[in-house]
């Protein structure tokens, strides 16, 4: 089969209905049922340039993230296919109500547009989800909801601002690094 060749048309409708539930799980917190469409649960994060692998890896991603943000969603923009994967873009929703690793919750809302690669193999499993996305859109939306006029807000905003630094840095994914560039396209 021709590399770039897209799959049958029931293979892009499998993989969809895939990713629709996947999508559907995580929304409703079933964790098993997420983690069964993967053999191997694998999250690549590009923007923070870490990887969650294995099942509780993953879990501990879901459990942290939804901690920081219960009311989680995903507004489904757009689904396009690739000979290996399923490309979704969405809105990533979600209200600040808990710490988001070592930032302390502000109750603001955000709503930040992403992109997620559903990658398969040849014998059509999911074996990653790699998602882009832009931090500092989140954490502009997560600051506005803090009342800098206040001396409360502003103790807020310096704990925000120690948990972000605390954050950045470290190394990253050794995994996210090495990269094949592509065999000639022509």
């Amino acid at each position: 089969m021709n590399r770039f060749a897209l799959p049958s048309e029931s293979v892009l409708r499998a993989r969809e209905k895939l990713v629709l539930d996947h999508f559907h799980d995580e929304v409703a917190q079933d964790w098993d049922a997420t983690l069964s469409t993967f053999p191997h649960p694998h999250y690549e994060l590009i923007a923070m340039m870490r990887v969650h692998d294995g099942d509780a890896e993953v879990r501990d991603y879901y459990d942290d993230t939804r901690v920081a943000f219960p009311d989680q969603n995903h507004e489904i923009i757009a689904f396009r296919h690739s000979a290996d994967a399923v490309i979704v873009e969405f809105w990533l929703t979600g209200t600040h109500l808990g710490p988001l690793g070592s930032i302390p919750a502000t109750g603001a809302a955000h709503r930040t547009r992403m992109t997620a690669y559903f990658v398969f193999d040849e014998d059509e499993n999911l074996v990653t989800e790699r998602v882009y996305f832009d931090q500092l859109s989140i954490l502009k939306q997560l600051v506005a909801g803090v009342d800098k006029r206040r001396p409360s807000g502003l103790l807020k905003l310096a704990r925000i601002v120690r948990g972000v630094l605390g954050m950045a840095g470290g190394a990253p994914d050794p995994r996210l690094l090495a990269t094949v560039p592509p065999k000639d396209l022509g």
